[in-house]
């Protein structure tokens, strides 16, 4: 007996509310599938924009963005 076949014979056996629940628990579980998010390359999106970040950029950016940061910390 396939899980479908034994999931109906214990359905049908069921009171009409019973079944209304289990109806709605399985839209619940559809509801929670997830479909994945298709991932794009982060160049490819940037391409039109004519940008071209360099190394260089990027190494000059977190010296901005950390350059107060405090180096010895006491814990």
């Amino acid at each position: 007996m396939s899980i479908e076949q034994f999931v109906l014979e214990k359905l049908r056996q069921l009171p009409i509310e019973k079944q209304q629940e289990a109806l709605d628990f399985v839209a619940f579980l559809e509801s929670r599938q997830t479909v994945p998010f298709p991932r794009h390359n982060p160049i490819g999106l940037l391409a039109d924009l004519n940008v071209d970040v360099t190394a260089e950029d990027i190494a000059e950016a977190r010296r901005e963005m950390w350059g107060n940061f405090p180096r010895d910390i006491e814990l």
